[in-house]
Order: C-alpha cells, then sequence, then structure tokens
C-alpha cells in the first residue's frame, strides 16, 4: 500500500523519522558519557539534541498519521500501525519531560531521573521503530504498489498512469511478467 503523504512519490513520513531517532540517541550516548567524563559542553549538546529532536519527531507524527488513516480498518497493519504511533508518543513524552527536567540545571547537567527516563524513552522508541520495520517489510505499508527488483519509475509510472486515466490494461512484458501485482511477495505460500 502505498504512502498517502510523498513527495517526489516517495513517503515523507519515513523520510523524516531518522532525524529525531538520530537525535534522541545521539543526546542519550552524550548523557551517558557526561557521567563518566566531565565536560559541560556534553549535556549542552544532548539537551538541544533532545529539543530538536522532539519537535522534528512531532513533524514526522503528523505524517505518519495521514499514512495510517489510510490503511485499511481491522486489518493487522492498522493494529500494528496504532501500536507503532502510541508507542512513538509515549517516547517523545518521555523524551520532553527529560528535556524539562534538565531546563533549570546548570549547562542543562542530566540529573540521574531524567538519565533513567530517557533510557527508557529510547528502549520504548526503538520498539516502536522495530514495528515501524513490520508495517514496511512485512506488511508492505507505504511501498509503491509497482516495487519490484527493476523498478524505473518513470516507466512504470508512466504505464500505471495510462492505465487509471485512458483505462487501456497494458500487457506485462517478459520482463515484468514475474513482478505482476497478483504475485504474492517473497517467501508468501502459493497455491498450488
Amino acid at each position: 500500500m502505498e504512502a498517502r503523504a510523498r513527495i517526489f512519490g516517495h513517503p515523507i513520513h519515513q523520510m523524516l523519522i531518522p532525524v529525531p531517532f538520530g537525535l534522541f540517541t545521539t543526546a542519550a550516548l552524550l548523557d551517558v558519557a557526561a557521567r563518566f567524563f566531565d565536560v559541560q559542553a556534553l549535556s549542552v549538546v544532548s539537551f538541544w539534541n533532545l529539543a530538536i529532536g522532539v519537535v522534528t519527531a512531532l513533524l514526522a507524527a503528523v505524517f505518519g498519521a495521514i499514512d495510517w488513516s489510510a490503511i485499511p480498518k481491522g486489518t493487522r497493519a492498522k493494529r500494528v500501525g496504532a501500536i507503532h504511533g502510541l508507542s512513538n508518543v509515549v517516547a517523545v513524552a518521555l523524551f520532553a519531560f527529560a528535556l524539562l527536567l534538565r531546563m533549570d540545571e546548570p549547562y542543562f547537567a542530566v540529573p540521574t531521573l531524567a538519565l533513567v527516563v530517557e533510557i527508557a524513552a529510547l528502549a520504548i522508541a526503538m520498539f516502536a521503530g522495530w514495528l515501524g520495520g513490520e508495517l514496511v517489510d512485512r506488511l508492505a505499508i507505504g511501498v509503491d504498489p509497482n516495487a519490484h527488483p527493476d523498478h524505473h519509475p518513470r516507466k512504470d509510472h508512466s504505464v500505471v498512469r495510462r492505465e487509471m486515466i485512458v483505462g487501456e490494461a497494458t500487457p506485462a512484458t517478459p520482463e515484468r511478467a514475474s513482478y505482476t501485482r497478483d504475485t504474492p511477495p517473497y517467501g508468501a505460500p502459493t497455491a498450488t
């Protein structure tokens, strides 16, 4: 199922999520390092990583919600997507809470509670990321319906557009015959 929110044919949500996840991971690692090294810059950098991570996570969540709304009701993908989204909301809320705990600290130092909250939030975010992978890799959410190993966007999309606009069916060429939409995904059982 193709993502609803796209730019130049690519899912926006999937493009945005590495930014907050990378920022959150870096912040947590810097805060752990700050426990061992007396370098004030570590806590300052990690604080701003958290702040930018929260903002970019909220932006990614908007596009994730748009894509989730397009998933058919009653499907496993809808349930996995809901858990994925709620897990991310919890993780971002915890990161925001850790940020608030540090606001009044000199050089945004990391109190023990904030560090524990960050590590818990990172674990939840990793679980949510795993569910996001489940959505894309196993349930084909956000995947172009014409995807195959030899997919050429201009060529394949023009065929699909012609079929949708003109209504003419284009027979599969020998090169594409094994990659038709009716072919089960790799590893799926086939009817014999």
